[in-house]
Parts: structure tokens; sequence; C-alpha cells
């Protein structure tokens, strides 16, 4: 049985956060939250959180032991890109895009 959890519109490019779950994809629940914990990355610390509520979610709805949960599935998604300008020389300006992503965990039990 999968339990997921999922995180959007979180503020972080898809592109910098997918380096870290291709650390932890496949790796044992407790592995993974003991690499992300030492992890330098701010994706490192939102992802732990995610992690977490995956965790949360397979205790109270389904009763899984915790100790058997593995990540089965991890992947971040591209959400939408929030655009800004910069002023530049000659009266120019140029485009600032502040990317967002959606966030999934997909853990199950070994």
């Amino acid at each position: 049985m999968e339990i997921r959890a999922a995180a959007r519109f979180v503020r972080i490019s898809s592109q910098k956060i997918r380096i870290i779950m291709g650390q932890v994809r496949g790796k044992k629940v407790e592995e993974a939250l003991n690499l992300l914990s030492f992890a330098p990355q701010r994706g490192a610390r939102i992802l732990k959180k995610l992690i977490n509520s995956a965790v949360a979610n397979a205790q109270e709805t389904a009763g899984m032991d915790v100790d058997s949960l593995y990540i089965a599935k991890v992947y971040a998604d591209e959400g939408p890109t929030l655009k800004r300008w910069r002023p530049r020389a000659l009266g120019r300006a140029t485009r600032i895009r502040k990317r967002t992503s959606h966030l999934t965990v997909v853990l199950d039990e070994k």
C-alpha cells in the first residue's frame, strides 16, 4: 500500500530540488532523513519536512510500521513562475523568474 504526501507551490526551483531527491530515492526512510539532516542545500530542509509528513500519514491512516517504510517515488514538477523585473542600464529591464515547484513523496513497505 502506497502512502503519499505533497507540497505545492514551494518557492524553490524544481531543478535544484531534483538533485537532492536523487540522493534519497529508493532509500529507507530513516536513512533518507539522516542524510537530509546533514545536507547543506536549502531544499534538504523542505524535503525532510515532506518525508516526515508522509511518515505521519502512513502511521495515522494505514497504521504502517515506520521501520519498514522506504521511499518508492519522489519527484518535483514545475509550478507557476512569478515574473519580476530588474532595472538595467540605458532604461532597459530584464525579467527575473522566481520559480516554484510541486513536490510529491510516495512511501511503501518492504
